[in-house]
């Protein structure tokens, strides 16, 4: 089913020996206003509060953030998604630049770029800590059109792999633009990886509306939790949980995608790999108390990729 390493261990999470295959990312581009709050809860604010912590405002996104990774892995690396048309958007294409990512950005005129704010407290007992993700309500992205997808056809069938994510699922536009982006790649012969977020997914959309994309999919990213809720079933909480998903997952979900769901205390320390009739394997993602979590699983999510495409 897979090479016999984990990704982690091979090509590993800070990049391949040998740079190859090419990657298009489609999904959100724009500008996040990140923080940490260390020694503040926010269970325990009860009033307004000045906190002086480390901050900084990023060029970000889902596209842009699993791009800026995949370059580590990738030889080629694209990035498809739809900008505003402000001062932020020639920010936007020269962090693309300086990354090495090619540029395939769609602009709305006269709208503003998205904006989003992240803020993670620090918990006294260690751990990841809380974040809360604030995210411009109808961001450009969720403006992509089938049309401005298909116009980036070339792009698409020059990849080895498309890799899209289910907040283009959250408006009827971007539905149809990741719907034609999936068309496209499978009429190339691209592979198509899915990444299922937000994690509260099943709250926002019926699994009417997802079940088909997973069914499109060659590889599909899920935290276990989600995928098993989506599906109406309890969060796992053990591996023993996650393996009794899979005969629901090979009863609802057509074809054969290779799903590696994320579990563990934060649903980020360990991978079940499953594909219809192949045994399940089980890996370490290297993620432990004390690693950065910013990032880690577009890190890990690259890593993956490669090693998926190395299996051949």
């Amino acid at each position: 089913m897979a090479p016999p390493r984990s990704p982690a261990e091979w090509p590993g999470l800070d990049g391949a020996a040998e740079r190859r295959f090419a990657v298009l990312v489609i999904g959100d581009a724009g500008i996040e206003v990140r923080a940490s709050l260390p020694g503040v809860r926010f269970a325990d604010l009860g009033a307004d509060r000045l906190c002086y912590a480390p901050a900084r405002a990023v060029v970000a996104g889902t596209a842009v953030n699993l791009a800026r990774c995949a370059t580590r892995h990738f030889a080629r690396v694209g990035v498809l998604a739809k900008i505003g048309d402000d001062d932020y958007t020639p920010v936007i294409r020269r962090e693309l630049r300086r990354i090495g990512a090619r540029d395939h950005l769609c602009v709305e005129a006269g709208v503003p770029n998205a904006v989003s704010v992240m803020l993670r407290d620090g918990p006294r007992c260690g751990g990841p800590g809380v974040r809360l993700l604030v995210v411009q309500d109808e961001p450009p992205g969720r403006r992509l059109t089938a049309a401005e997808v298909a116009a980036a056809s070339a792009a698409i069938a020059d990849a080895d792999v498309l890799v899209a994510d289910g907040y283009s699922l959250l408006s009827p536009l971007s539905r149809a633009a990741l719907e034609e982006a999936a068309r496209i790649a499978g009429a190339a012969g691209t592979r198509f990886a899915f990444d299922l977020v937000p994690h509260d997914v099943d709250a926002r959309l019926p699994a009417s509306a997802v079940l088909p994309v997973l069914a499109r999919a060659g590889l599909v990213f899920s935290e276990a939790p989600t995928l098993a809720r989506l599906l109406g079933r309890p969060a796992p909480t053990g591996g023993d949980g996650v393996r009794e998903l899979l005969p629901v997952l090979d009863r609802e979900v057509p074809g054969r995608p290779l799903w590696l769901l994320r579990f563990g205390a934060t649903s980020l320390e360990r991978v079940l790999a499953h594909r219809r009739g192949g045994p399940p394997v089980e890996y370490s993602t290297g993620y432990a108390e004390g690693a950065e979590r910013a990032g880690f699983g577009d890190r890990l999510a690259s890593c993956e990729l490669y090693w998926w495409l190395s299996e051949g």
